[in-house]
């Protein structure tokens, strides 16, 4: 079977194969973006933002194709597959509405006479590698500003989405970009090398495991290229205080089974305060374990497959792994071919492997912990440091745990609230670069200095 194939979670059946480029292939789409990228840095940014406001408009105009693309692909609920179409075409808009702020002087204070600006302007041609849980947001969320402030693209897709991927391209060509300003790449690992390598590539970004991003910065660093890392987290959720706890565990699931608790940004570990803990496990254990597991294109689906049936294996294997160290399943941990039930998991100690892995699927581990102090201790317990979550009646002790909580992002009081205008990006292992807002747009440009007399 090709690398690239499309093979349906829910049923294990191959349903198209795709051929990898040849080198030749690949010397070909070099040559495309960089002859490309000098005409299109060179576009008046009005244009640009017009052409991206296309990519979104298409984005729109073919939402249940696209929707139904990725619901074989990767197992994702219909419902949910629609909602990712429509978050990449608010993504790629904004970054045509901001334009003017991406991509215009910004001036200096400076101390003796003259001016002097900071001119933003693009560095060449990118590779972007990206994951299969979110085959059309990954890729706006990484295209979007990098063609607004005149970069061009090479997209290597996930070998399991190959479909979306022509999709993509299909909807960049027909938007009007010129040829090679998006070019979608079926490349292996050994070819992507030699990309990164190539002088015409000027940086490289990936979405995508700790193992894939070591080894990309490993090469980008030997080539000196600019490298932007969003790899895993385990999000914790901190529950201190609640005047209705069924909306806080209502929270509490949505954001552990969002996009079949495949997200990087999920909350996967719930720190709670003593006097809620047993209550909370009660109706959290209840909520996943009645969240309905089935066909993906139902529309009464909570929980699709998982992206495969490796994917599914590895997660029960690191259930079954946290049980026989001692800790408790309160409901859930059976799999069946690559579905897996909502499941949750307490009793876990920082002697076990559970403590600092990440759980990619739906299960939820939950930590009972005295106070403030020990809920900050154990979310920040592990080498990650992506997003986080902080439940609590007191303003002030929300600042101070958003304050000493060691992620790029926390949100108070609320889930599932990322907007194309809010910067995404983490610390630690979870990476060292921002995505989405306007911090998107500076990762991959020359600030460059003119001073005039």
């Amino acid at each position: 079977m090709s690398d690239y194939a499309v093979v349906n979670p829910a049923t294990g059946e191959t349903l198209a194969e795709y051929d990898t480029l040849t080198d030749a292939g690949v010397e070909d789409a070099l040559a495309s973006a960089q002859e490309a990228y000098r005409a299109w840095s060179r576009t008046d940014p009005a244009e640009r933002a017009d052409a991206l406001r296309r990519v979104a408009d298409l984005h729109r105009e073919r939402r249940d194709d696209l929707a139904a693309i990725i619901v074989r692909e990767m197992g994702k609920p219909l419902e949910a597959a629609r909602g990712e179409v429509d978050f990449a075409a608010d993504i790629t808009e904004y970054y045509a509405d901001v334009i003017d702020k991406i991509t215009g002087d910004t001036p200096l204070d400076i101390l003796g006479e003259g001016s002097a600006v900071i001119r933003r302007s693009p560095l060449g041609v990118l590779l972007g590698i990206m994951p299969w849980n979110f085959p059309y947001y990954q890729v706006a969320r990484f295209a979007a500003p990098n063609l607004a402030v005149g970069n061009t693209i090479l997209l290597k897709h996930a070998p399991q989405c190959p479909e979306s991927a022509e999709a993509l391209q299909a909807i960049y060509r027909d938007a009007g970009l010129p040829d090679g300003a998006y070019v979608n790449i079926r490349a292996t690992n050994d070819q992507a090398a030699t990309i990164i390598a190539d002088p015409r590539v000027q940086g490289v970004s990936v979405t995508g495991s700790e193992r894939a991003g070591a080894a990309v910065a490993e090469i980008a660093g030997r080539n000196l290229k600019k490298v932007a890392l969003e790899l895993g987290g385990s999000d914790p959720f901190i529950l201190l205080s609640t005047e209705d706890l069924d909306a806080a565990v209502q929270a509490a699931v949505d954001a552990r089974l969002d996009n079949n608790g495949q997200s990087c940004n999920a909350a996967k570990r719930f720190i709670v305060i003593d006097d809620l803990y047993d209550a909370f496990v009660e109706k959290f254990s209840a909520a996943l374990g009645e969240a309905k597991v089935g066909d993906p294109f139902a529309d009464d689906t909570v929980l699709g497959p998982l992206s495969s049936l490796a994917a599914a294996e590895r997660l029960d294997e690191q259930v079954q792994r946290a049980v026989s160290q001692g800790a408790t399943v309160e409901v859930g941990g059976t799999r069946d071919g690559a579905f897996y039930p909502g499941t949750v998991l307490t009793g876990i100690t920082r002697d076990m492997d559970a403590y600092g892995e990440e759980f990619f699927g739906p299960v939820g581990s939950v930590y009972r912990v005295a106070d403030e102090e020990e809920a900050i201790e154990v979310a920040n317990g592990t080498g990650y440091g992506l997003g986080s979550y902080v439940f609590t009646t007191d303003a002030e002790q929300a600042q101070r745990i958003a304050d000493r909580i060691e992620a790029g992002m926390v949100y108070v009081n609320v889930v599932l609230a990322d907007s194309p205008e809010l910067p995404f990006g983490g610390v630690k292992r979870s990476g060292t670069s921002r995505e989405m807002g306007l911090l998107a747009a500076d990762e991959f440009v020359n600030k460059k200095l003119i001073r005039t007399a």
